[in-house]
């Protein structure tokens, strides 16, 4: 069975953006392994799980119906409560890479762990799949090469928009201080920084609208050889269904999804 690997830190990761795909590729017999600092299970950011602190916002910015019902699901399953720890993470045991985000503090280890950042680094050297959704690309952006540059540096990427970051900040602020800022750059910013040419830096329509599996036209990717990038959790189903698509044509170029 083809393996797809999906690190995560102890706390704080979107829900929307690990249940969704995760959901997506186990129906199509891909098999999930998650990884953590430990070994021991994460936890999701429970604000954007339960919309608790987020007022009249909720309904725009938590996670909506079909992601609480696919974490729900996760949240039982045998691999998510079966992580392996970061150290015994081996390239050659996975088909395929996943980067899910999250913007509170706890996603700081996961975004600055140079074991990650090396072990991404080996995914992009051996041409497999690798997909990364908001705060995840940070992630690939810090991951350099033996050049001492990013493996994102002649890519074509999408990440969290300047706009969006900003916005749900400016909005929470009062109550919720920096809840939306991870760092003081933005995703947007530092993303930019590591490529070689900003204009490879794809923001897509203005998010507006959450997509669904049966509405993927309100999502929007990036794709660029074996890495694709999406921006937020309203893009998680195509970026799941373009994932998918991806790994299935790299992985078994006879195959068809």
């Amino acid at each position: 069975m083809k393996t797809v690997l999906i690190p995560l830190p102890h706390k704080d990761f979107d829900p929307t953006e690990v249940a969704i795909p995760w959901k997506i590729l186990i129906s199509h017999q891909i098999k999930i392994v998650f990884s953590t600092p430990d070994g021991k299970k994460s936890v999701c950011d429970q604000i954007m799980l339960t919309g608790k602190g987020l007022g009249l916002l909720a309904p725009l910015l938590q996670a909506d119906s079909n992601a609480r019902s696919a974490y729900n699901e996760m949240f039982l399953s045998a691999e998510f409560n079966n992580p392996i720890p970061w150290s015994d993470i081996n390239k050659n045991n996975f088909d395929g890479l996943l980067l899910p985000g999250g913007h509170d503090k706890g996603m700081r280890e996961y975004l600055e762990s140079k074991l990650l950042q090396n072990e991404v680094v080996k995914f992009f050297t051996q041409n497999k799949p690798v997909g990364a959704i908001c705060h995840g690309v940070i992630l690939a952006a810090r991951s350099k090469d033996d050049s001492g540059k990013s493996v994102l540096f002649e890519r074509k990427t999408t990440s969290l928009l300047q706009s969006q970051e900003l916005t749900a900040w400016t909005l929470t602020c009062l109550w919720l201080k920096d809840y939306y800022l991870t760092y003081p750059i933005t995703v947007e910013a530092e993303v930019k920084s590591c490529l070689a040419n900003q204009n490879n830096f794809i923001s897509g329509p203005t998010p507006l609208f959450r997509d669904s599996s049966q509405n993927l036209n309100r999502g929007f990717v990036v794709k660029d050889g074996n890495y694709i990038s999406a921006r937020w959790p309203g893009d998680a189903h195509r970026f799941a269904h373009e994932f998918l698509t991806l790994f299935e044509t790299q992985t078994n170029p006879k195959g068809a999804v």
